[in-house]
């Protein structure tokens, strides 16, 4: 996965609390058994006054102007601010795959469920908990000003507001922000211990020779 350094994007203000997993990725686009191609379905039942299915053109469906993501002044957010709680309901790794195929790198919340919170962090994608007095007041700028940015700094923890004036501090665990620095998912992580698997798996087949028959 890509690595996560610093990042400096246009936020996008989701105002909701509690949105799970089925409002983010719809149960009807998990059908797919590839990891891709799930970002124009993000939000779909907010995002398009249809009902989508799979295999449908996506582009010639209407779209709710209402709804934030659709509006001329979030076009290429790549920063998600919202309210706690979010990503509860079912475990679906696809609601991390859909944001950030979407284009977010980070999402900035009160709260998260944790199995999305986990899930997060083992796709690329940046989950941050600030205070609500802090959200409420990022909220407030992201509406006032057109193309409000912030900039996130992963190594040090610390986000900062475009002109530099004000600055917040976050926590990460630490094998967490090691590897979102390094970019190493799961597989990754696996693939650094490969050579003492290979040594173990040599050993093992030696000291049981009958077992490569089964193998």
């Amino acid at each position: 996965m890509d690595k996560f350094i610093v990042h400096k994007g246009i936020v996008a203000p989701l105002d909701r609390a509690n949105v799970d997993t089925d409002a983010i990725i719809p149960k009807q686009f998990l059908k797919s058994i590839h990891r891709t191609g799930f970002g124009p379905n993000l939000f779909d039942e907010w995002r398009y006054l249809d009902h989508g299915e799979p295999g449908i053109d996506n582009s010639h469906r209407p779209l709710n102007p209402e709804f934030v993501l659709n509006q001329a002044r979030y076009q290429g957010a790549s920063i998600l601010l919202t309210r706690k709680n979010f990503g509860c309901g079912s475990s679906r790794e696809h609601a991390p795959w859909a944001l950030q195929q979407f284009g977010f790198r980070a999402v900035i919340a009160p709260s998260y469920a944790d199995i999305f919170y986990n899930n997060c962090f083992k796709n690329g994608l940046l989950p941050i908990v600030l205070p609500e007095a802090t959200i409420d007041a990022l909220f407030n700028e992201t509406n006032a000003f057109i193309g409000f940015q912030l900039q996130i700094d992963l190594e040090n923890q610390v986000i900062s507001t475009a002109s530099a004036d004000r600055h917040f501090e976050f926590e990460i665990e630490a094998f967490r922000k090691h590897c979102l620095l390094n970019g190493l998912d799961d597989i990754a992580l696996t693939l650094r211990s490969a050579d003492k698997i290979r040594e173990f798996e040599a050993r093992h087949l030696a000291s049981q020779p009958w077992l490569a028959n089964t193998i």
